[in-house]
């Protein structure tokens, strides 16, 4: 079986490869995982085995199952076009930077559609910077909402809306953000 990031043979030479990843699970509506009814997106693979975590099952990086992003847009495509409701798509796992590369197409197309991306990360947004990983920070450009650093279960709460303790942010416009990270933006605008 492809490991997450290996390319498949396509049918003609002229097609681009196409990446796999691995989820765990989709949730077509959530009302948990961010602002308004959410299609979920749960990753596969997490290096960070938050003890107490919400979702355990989703560290194994065999675990879960093989998707394309291109069956993914498709999944998407069909239930937004059945679902007026839906406000947008949550990213989450697992890790869900560990298939950035992966989940880059479908961000796209998600925000080109006008849908608000979240994206949960157990990695805080000075790590996702100083790590440089340019499948990251492109994934990033897509995103509205960064959720991030790691759950600490001393630090659990339940009086916060969409985090899971109390050391994790919500982060608007976390590119932007990042660019303050790195030093690059000019502060006297």
């Amino acid at each position: 079986m492809p490991r997450s990031g290996t390319a498949k043979n396509t049918a003609s030479l002229d097609e681009a490869p196409t990446f796999s990843m691995r989820l765990h699970a989709i949730v077509e509506e959530s009302i948990v995982d961010g602002p308004g009814l959410r299609f979920v997106v749960f990753t596969q693979g997490c290096p960070h085995n938050c003890p107490g975590c919400h979702n355990p099952q989703t560290h194994d990086p065999d675990g879960g199952y093989e998707i394309s992003s291109e069956e993914l847009i498709a999944k998407f495509e069909r239930l937004s076009a059945q679902n007026p409701l839906l406000d947008g798509v949550t990213l989450s796992g697992g890790e869900p930077l560990l298939h950035a590369r992966e989940l880059l197409p479908f961000a796209k197309a998600v925000r080109g559609m006008g849908f608000d991306i979240w994206l949960y990360s157990g990695y805080t947004l000075e790590e996702i910077v100083l790590r440089g990983n340019e499948d990251e920070m492109a994934l990033l450009e897509n995103v509205a909402t960064l959720v991030d650093g790691r759950f600490e279960r001393k630090r659990k709460t339940l009086d916060l809306p969409f985090v899971g303790s109390s050391n994790q942010r919500i982060i608007d416009a976390p590119a932007e953000r990042a660019k303050d990270v790195r030093g690059e933006r000019d502060h006297d605008d």
